[in-house]
């Protein structure tokens, strides 16, 4: 009697315990079927940065490599050293030319003022000398018109014997020493004017040392733009990184000889980090920009990280396939296409690291 007592309390336990597992169920069920109406589920997704791929412009063996995979870089932080001897003594040499050539410009410059001055001064002596002697010109020309008319006026006197033999000899010497000094007066203007011409040919050599100046700024020009060139080179010696970042990957070791656009290391900031997601096709209409996302990263199971739909793709990712399926056999099989779309997710202390594989559910409500 007993033990039939014990089995008939027992079954209504049992149905009470079946009844409550198959409400929790239900409820499970109703929250599940909740969560879907209300969200976009994928798995299809990662972690994504920008990789950049650190390269060189020029070629030249490599003296060092300054970064390991891990190493935290600092903007301007030394990634690669190549070595510069050459280029060190090719800067040495235009700088030796580039002092060389604004020495010759000094040198001119100087020239061209003593010359400067020197021809200033022959000029104007020369001009004052050929004022002179044209002066002194006119003045003997006149006396000898003069001693010609006396001499005319003598002659007309001793032909009629009004004149003695002395007067008239008297007056023809007196003309013929006025036009010997008239003609020494014309080779005076000649010596002055040949003097005046030198005055001003040496003056026109002027323009001669100013063109060769010009032509030596211009090489001075030529010569700055080449030790600016080759100091740009040997900049492009030492490989800098030009924004924070962690080195992923090197490709190159200490004794190499290295060509331009060669690999040197592969770069990303941990910091700007997103999550990339393919979205199926048939989702695609409950997405749109500024919808909240949690995302659960597979290596940290406990913990959500919140983001936001900051781009959705407009091309599928098929479209992007390096071998696309082109169906020659005629057979066609519908398959689900997925579109990309790029979700902005805060980092946490660089937990977040790219290709990191994450599930995501985007809020649609």
């Amino acid at each position: 009697m007993a033990l039939e007592k014990s089995e008939a309390t027992a079954i209504p336990a049992n149905k009470l315990f079946g009844g409550a597992l198959a409400v929790v169920v239900l409820i499970a069920m109703a929250y599940w079927m909740y969560l879907r109406s209300t969200h976009v589920y994928t798995d299809d997704a990662r972690v994504a940065a920008d990789m950049i791929l650190i390269s060189s412009k020029v070629s030249g063996l490599i003296e060092s490599v300054a970064v390991t995979e891990g190493d935290f870089l600092q903007e301007q932080s030394l990634i690669l050293q190549l070595d510069v001897r050459e280029s060190q003594l090719k800067l040495s040499e235009l700088q030796a030319q580039l002092r060389a050539t604004e020495s010759s410009i000094a040198q001119s410059k100087a020239e061209i003022i003593m010359v400067e001055r020197q021809t200033a001064g022959q000029l104007q002596s020369a001009e004052s000398q050929l004022d002179a002697a044209q002066a002194n010109l006119a003045s003997v020309t006149a006396d000898l018109n003069f001693k010609a008319n006396e001499l005319k006026r003598a002659s007309s006197m001793r032909d009629k014997n009004l004149l003695s033999v002395q007067d008239w000899e008297m007056a023809r010497n007196s003309f013929h020493l006025a036009e010997q000094a008239k003609n020494a007066n014309l080779a005076q203007l000649a010596s002055t004017q040949a003097k005046l011409v030198e005055a001003q040919a040496a003056r026109d050599r002027l323009a001669v040392l100013e063109h060769a100046q010009l032509r030596l700024g211009h090489d001075r020009d030529r010569v700055a733009h080449r030790l600016g060139q080759q100091n740009v080179f040997l900049e492009d010696r030492q490989v800098l990184a030009k924004q924070p970042g962690i080195v992923d990957q090197t490709f190159v070791h200490a004794g190499e000889y290295l060509m331009p656009g060669q690999r040197i290391a592969l770069v990303h900031n941990p910091q700007e980090v997103w999550i990339k997601a393919n979205i199926k096709e048939t989702e695609l209409r409950h997405l749109n920009v500024g919808q909240s996302v949690d995302v659960q990263v597979d290596a940290y199971p406990d913990k959500v990280f919140s983001g936001e739909v900051v781009r959705i793709g407009h091309a599928a990712t098929s479209q992007f396939a390096l071998l696309p399926s082109t169906n020659p056999s005629g057979n066609f099989t519908k398959v689900t296409q997925r579109l990309p779309v790029k979700i902005a997710v805060a980092q946490e202390g660089e937990l977040l690291r790219p290709g990191m594989m994450v599930e995501i559910a985007i809020d649609i409500r």
